[in-house]
Order: C-alpha cells, then sequence, then structure tokens
C-alpha cells in the first residue's frame, strides 16, 4: 500500500528529487555553457536565457523519465520495493533521450554547437558533460530523495 504521510512516500520523494533535479541542472546548464559556441557568440541576456531554457528542458525531461520508470517498473510499494530498478530504468531513459537529442540539434537541427574543448564520446558522437548530466544528477538524486 503507498503511504502519502511517511518520510518515504511517494509523493516526499518525489518532490524532494524533482527539487534537486531543478536546481542541480540549473547549476549543470551554466557550469557546461562555456562548452558550447553560445559562450562566445551569444549575449549575457541569450546565455541567460538558454540556461533557463534548458533547465526546464531537463527538469521535464527527469520527471517523464521518472513517470515512465514509474509505470513500466513501479510497484505500488514504491519508493520502499523497486526503487533500485526504477532508478535504473530513469537514468537509461534519460541518458537515452540526451544522446538522441544532442544528435538532433547538433548534427541535424544545427540549433547548438559545441566548442572545440567540449569532450566528445565517440560511439554517440555526443558531448561528455550532457551525457554526465544525465548519469550524476539522476543517481545522486535519487539517493538524496530517499534519504
Amino acid at each position: 500500500m503507498i503511504s502519502f504521510n511517511g518520510n518515504r512516500s511517494w509523493l516526499h520523494v518525489l518532490r524532494r528529487y524533482l527539487l534537486f533535479i531543478a536546481v542541480g541542472n540549473l547549476v549543470w546548464e551554466f557550469a557546461h555553457m562555456p562548452l558550447y559556441t553560445l559562450w562566445e557568440t551569444g549575449t549575457t541576456e541569450q546565455i541567460i536565457l538558454y540556461g533557463l531554457h534548458c533547465t526546464v528542458g531537463d527538469v521535464l525531461i527527469a520527471l517523464s523519465a521518472l513517470v515512465i520508470a514509474l509505470f513500466v517498473f513501479g510497484t505500488p510499494a514504491w519508493p520502499a520495493d523497486g526503487y533500485v530498478r526504477v532508478g535504473i530504468a530513469a537514468v537509461i531513459l534519460g541518458l537515452g533521450y540526451t544522446i538522441f537529442s544532442e544528435w538532433l540539434n547538433v548534427e541535424v537541427r544545427e540549433a547548438w554547437a559545441y566548442r572545440d574543448i567540449m569532450p566528445i564520446v565517440p560511439l554517440v558522437n555526443a558531448g561528455l558533460t550532457p551525457m554526465l548530466q544525465w548519469i550524476v544528477l539522476p543517481i545522486f538524486g535519487l539517493w538524496l530523495a530517499r534519504r
């Protein structure tokens, strides 16, 4: 049965996770901004708007990945049951979407571009920092949310 009042209720964990994801992605977006060409070509206002826009997208991606993982792998007793299974699925979904999005927006749409200093992951031809963002932040966020 789902608990709606305990510190480990699904709603409490979800709220803590999304708060961490929002703050963590905001910091991450601005920290790796110098690895994109916008850092050299954009105005301060454009850089700020881009960072905020990407952060909102990150929160939506994280929420979507977690909800899909819960639908597929969750149980009514989550987070007490299946927490790791759901977390792994959410990380894989977020990372998969990020790899697709980086390819689509860098290679196809040319909506943004990497600077030469962006480390590229060879097999997927995507930036290392966006990929790490979708490994590190969800794992750490889920761990913190359940504590």
